[in-house]
Parts: C-alpha cells; structure tokens; sequence
C-alpha cells in the first residue's frame, strides 16, 4: 500500500493555505489580504506571524499616502507552498484511486 505523503504544518491551516495561494501569485497589502480572506486583523496579523515564524513570508513597509505592509511569500515559502501543493495532490490521487476502486 503506498503511503500518503505527509503536510507541511504551517500551510495546512485552511487561512494560511488561502494566503499562501493568494501570495503564490502577487504580492498583497494586509488590508487587501483582510478583505479578499474576509478575516479581522488579529486573525490575519496572528496567521501572518506564522508564516514569518516558518520563514515562509517577506514583509516591506510602503509609504504612500498611509504607511502600509507588503507581504509577498519568501524564496523558501514559494518552495515550500509548492511542495504542499504536489503533497495534497499527491493525496488526492491516493483517494480518488481507493474510490474508483470501492465503486467496482
């Protein structure tokens, strides 16, 4: 039997794999990121840190007309976001298979 591989922690978190996905394409501001999740602040700024803790996440300030944070995910984020993504896959093949199979 073949084994599933297994998730990377930090984006298997169904918030913080909507971030990865969002960030896997461009960067975001935290209030773009805010309302495209539709999540709080403290939601948002606590799932953000995790992904800083992991290394996952590069953050700049802009100055414009108000102050405001850029996130975009880091080399090793990029990396390990796809990584995630071929392991999920990798699962669902597993499962769609057993499922042919229990149909027969």
């Amino acid at each position: 039997m073949k084994r599933a591989p297994v998730l990377n922690p930090v984006f298997h978190q169904t918030l913080r794999t909507r971030i990865a996905a969002l960030l896997s394409v461009r960067a975001y501001s935290f209030s773009e990121l805010k309302s495209a999740l539709g999540v709080t602040d403290g939601n948002l700024h606590a799932h953000l840190r995790k992904l800083s803790s992991a290394g996952y996440l590069h953050s700049r300030m802009v100055l414009t007309e108000r102050p405001k944070t850029i996130y975009d995910l880091s080399p090793s984020g990029k990396r390990a976001f796809a990584d995630y993504l071929v392991a999920l896959k990798a699962i669902i093949k597993i499962a769609s298979a057993r499922t042919r199979v229990a149909r027969r």
